[in-house]
């Protein structure tokens, strides 16, 4: 998840309560020991992935052997992406549970810095030299609306079309497939319909339980490709407002209703279900059991050595393609960004120490081996440069080519809860119970509801 997959805010608010009861587990705050650093992270609920945790059992040991007396603690929070960020917004209210150093997706970071959960960091990045080599978007994606930054990126990510060589070969279709349209995708899905059953022929994550896999990996690598890329469909930052369900949004929607319509993704209750990534690169493509799969860069990592998804011939196995424009418009393909970041509570005991850590994390040496670990995007430049990261697993110089055509989600506070109104729309016309038209309807009510009006119709 890497990171990625991410998720709805609604369900914040109904799991708190959930969450409290989680949270006591978690000790003391982090002011409890002025030589202890407390660092909460994203768990994998898939128990044979261990990524992050080995990523950070090896800086651990570099922290402390580079600062006698001092420790790490680590407070990992095991849970679906949802659940996640409802845990960490329930620590990060109280100095009694807040952790030093917390992992924020960008898309929900904004919401956090203006619940005034977050500590800036400006002056602790003025005095590290390090943060010259990241790169500009990845520096903007973790500054709040005052311009100041409140998180280090650690990596970004980008999106495309995963599939199965096997089963192409077995439908007849090219083993280079390289779609130009929306309808050369739909149109290879039902092939594989017609002429491999059994298999999925295609699957694009929807609805509220998957929460922002569905909108930024599916939908908004679609709604994106409606226009000619130079304007953003979504945020109009002319007039600082959103844009209400037009006809790109609709098209958008009618895409994700013909895959479930025709029957050409997974059965609907699987694509509902909150665990279904963990099936896609668990067990759907490693498996043959899925034909196309619209998804993000990171999906490797599960298929390391010691992953316990070992799958050394994946890159022999699966071909890549970039996700088409709908009409093959300029610039002919499409890919969206975002990421994490290593962020200080406002409320952490020990903020200094906690910084001290991020240093270590992203060393040059470090950083690169965490984006080849997680197979992420490198952020810092003079990791992108080495040939030693270029060239360390196959896909990495296809995912980080797409950063050219790549988009970022509008990173304000109302995000979040738009993004939950796009995951309803979606959920609407996957299910069949709205028709493409009532699902932008009750859109664009949400989005009213959820930006105090802050509308404009295109």
């Amino acid at each position: 998840m890497p990171v990625r997959p991410t998720a709805s805010l609604p369900t914040l608010l109904a799991l708190t309560l959930a969450a409290a009861g989680t949270l006591t587990a978690c000790g003391g705050g982090s002011g409890s020991d002025p030589d202890t650093v407390k660092v909460s992270f994203k768990q994998s609920t898939d128990n044979s992935i261990k990524v992050m945790d080995t990523y950070l059992a090896d800086i651990k040991k570099q922290f402390e052997k580079a600062n006698p007396g001092k420790k790490v603690e680590f407070v990992p929070i095991k849970a679906p992406d949802s659940e996640y960020y409802t845990k960490l917004q329930q620590m990060l209210r109280s100095p009694k549970t807040a952790p030093d150093l917390v992992y924020e997706d960008t898309f929900l970071i904004n919401s956090d810095i203006t619940s005034g959960y977050l500590k800036p960091l400006d002056p602790y990045l003025a005095k590290w030299r390090d943060w010259n080599q990241f790169i500009d978007t990845a520096q903007a994606a973790a500054k709040g609306e005052d311009g100041k930054t409140y998180g280090v990126p650690d990596g970004t990510d980008t999106r495309g079309l995963w599939f199965s060589k096997d089963v192409f070969k077995k439908a007849g279709l090219p083993a280079d497939w390289q779609p130009k349209t929306w309808n050369d995708v739909l149109d290879a899905a039902r092939t594989v319909k017609e002429k491999v059953p059994g298999v999925i022929p295609l699957n694009v994550y929807t609805g509220k339980p998957v929460g922002e896999a569905a909108t930024m990996q599916t939908f908004e690598m679609l709604l994106y490709g409606t226009n000619d890329g130079t304007t953003d469909p979504l945020y109009d930052k002319s007039t600082k407002k959103w844009v209400a369900g037009g006809e790109g949004f609709k098209d958008s929607l009618s895409f994700v209703e013909t895959v479930y319509k025709e029957k050409l993704g997974p059965e609907v209750s699987d694509a509902l279900d909150p665990n279904v990534g963990t099936r896609v690169r668990g067990e759907w493509l490693p498996k043959g059991k899925l034909a196309i799969a619209l998804d993000g860069s990171w999906l490797p990592q599960d298929w390391l050595p010691g992953s316990g998804h070992e799958w050394p011939e994946w890159s022999e196995e699966l071909g890549l393609a970039a996700m088409p424009t709908q009409n093959g418009q300029a610039p002919g393909k499409v890919s969206m960004s975002g990421g994490w970041t290593w962020s200080i509570p406002a409320k952490a005991g020990n903020p200094d120490l906690a910084f001290e850590f991020i240093k270590t994390m992203q060393t040059k040496a470090n950083a690169q081996k965490w984006y080849i670990a997680n197979s992420g995007i490198a952020v810092r430049k003079d990791v992108a440069d080495d040939p030693a990261y270029t060239d360390a697993q196959p896909g990495i110089k296809f995912f980080t080519d797409l950063v050219a055509s790549t988009h970022y989600r509008p990173a304000f506070p109302a995000y979040p809860k738009v993004s939950t109104a796009v995951q309803e729309a979606m959920e609407g016309v996957t299910t069949g119970d709205m028709s493409v038209d009532e699902a932008a309807k009750g859109y664009d009510e949400e989005l009213k509801s959820a930006t105090d009006d802050q509308v404009i119709q295109k």
